[in-house]
């Protein structure tokens, strides 16, 4: 029955983080910044996987400072257009190709069959 100390494991995991995130939020409107919805009220089906959980979770990481957001320069209106043209154009070229490549394999299809129609194979031996 490895699924339910799976399940019950989950469910201590997710108490847990319930905690986290209510406690944080209870901080918050200590300071009036925030709005909080009713903590949710949850059923625990054993006790004792949530003591195991408890000792196996890590201290929260720390998350690295925000990197500043980088803008790129603008373009300027002649490589817009010069980039939109040399794709169109590499469209064009693979849009041929494919249209090339499906009339050779049609012809070479054709062929085969109409080489197939004038020289039938040879019809083997009638069994008496």
């Amino acid at each position: 029955m490895k699924w339910i100390r799976e399940r019950d494991a989950l469910i201590a995991q997710t108490l847990a983080f319930v905690q986290s995130v209510t406690g944080r939020k209870e901080e918050t409107l200590l300071t009036g910044s925030a709005s909080v919805p009713p903590p949710i009220a949850m059923e625990v089906t054993s006790v004792v996987v949530i003591e195991d959980v408890r000792e196996v979770e890590q201290p929260p990481q720390t998350a690295p400072p925000p990197q500043p957001f980088q803008v790129s320069p603008p373009r300027r209106s002649g490589d817009f257009r010069s980039e939109v043209l040399a794709r169109v154009a590499n469209f064009r070229k693979h849009q041929e190709r494919f249209e090339r490549e499906r009339e050779e394999f049609c012809q070479s299809t054709l062929a085969k069959v109409r080489d197939a129609i004038s020289n039938p194979p040879p019809r083997p031996p009638a069994a008496t």
